[in-house]
């Protein structure tokens, strides 16, 4: 396929998908039931890193959560005592258990009880023009999440580190939902310091076999390095915005069955 009808293509399939209708089922209808950054940002990156297997039992999961916090995530983290937490222990999804469990409530109480925003964990102070911003900035985002001085070392799994070569997957879904503005009402676009044109595309199965099917990717691994080169190859349809693309790539995998 041409350059151009390449493009095309990618552009009917993006604003196709990029709907509202898109919501219900996916695990970003968590966090679209608040309308304060900080819920919306405490639910939205829980749910992320919950965000493997079934769209439906992930959304059962976070909803599971919800519950747990009272339906008012901020509030419950910032005012909630440690006997609390005891109401958490039989929250589990497939490897998370309540050791990680209890280690994001101890992380956002004490991260929030100094910082407004949890974009602001994202922001790293090096400024490197020879590195790619998205990996530095979710690399320090990780070392910041687990600066704590009892942060479990099993933990680290869910929150992934494209130093160690991971795609990051989760990570940067989220932060597709908490960067990218646009007008279509599925992205929330509350963080103006990170820019969409710094976004890595979110690398699942269905995004990496439909994007091979399609001669946009070449590399055999889905690893860092296949984030990197997909998320290039996007921006020569689109450079300032090229993850709106996962709309494609994931919406022609997952509803359309791969059929390209």
């Amino acid at each position: 396929m041409k350059h151009q009808d390449l493009k095309a293509y990618l552009d009917e399939k993006a604003e196709l998908y990029n709907h509202p209708d898109f919501i219900e089922h996916d695990p970003i209808s968590l966090p679209h039931q608040f309308s304060k950054l900080q819920d919306i940002e405490i639910i939205g990156f829980w749910v992320a890193m919950l965000s493997w297997g079934l769209r439906k039992t992930i959304i059962n999961k976070g909803n599971e959560l919800l519950e747990l916090m009272d339906h008012a995530p901020y509030d419950f983290i910032t005012n909630h005592e440690e006997s609390d937490r005891k109401r958490f222990l039989s929250f589990k999804h497939r490897t998370f258990n309540d050791i990680d469990t209890f280690y994001f409530l101890e992380f956002f109480q004490q991260y929030y009880s100094s910082h407004t925003s949890l974009e602001e964990a994202f922001l790293s102070p090096v400024d490197d023009h020879t590195a790619n911003k998205s990996e530095l900035s979710i690399s320090h985002f990780h070392h910041t999440f687990f600066s704590l001085p009892d942060a479990p070392q099993r933990t680290r799994k869910h929150v992934a580190n494209p130093a160690k070569k991971s795609t990051a997957k989760r990570i940067n879904m989220f932060l597709r939902w908490m960067v990218r503005q646009d007008n279509k009402g599925v992205d929330f676009g509350l963080w103006r310091r990170i820019s969409p044109a710094e976004l890595m595309i979110p690398l699942d199965v269905h995004v990496y076999n439909v994007a091979s099917s399609l001669g946009l990717l070449k590399r055999k691994q889905t690893d860092w390095q296949s984030v990197v080169e997909l998320t290039e190859k996007l921006k020569t349809f689109d450079a300032s915005d090229p993850v709106k693309y996962d709309y494609a790539l994931f919406g022609v995998g997952v509803m359309e069955k791969h059929k390209v």
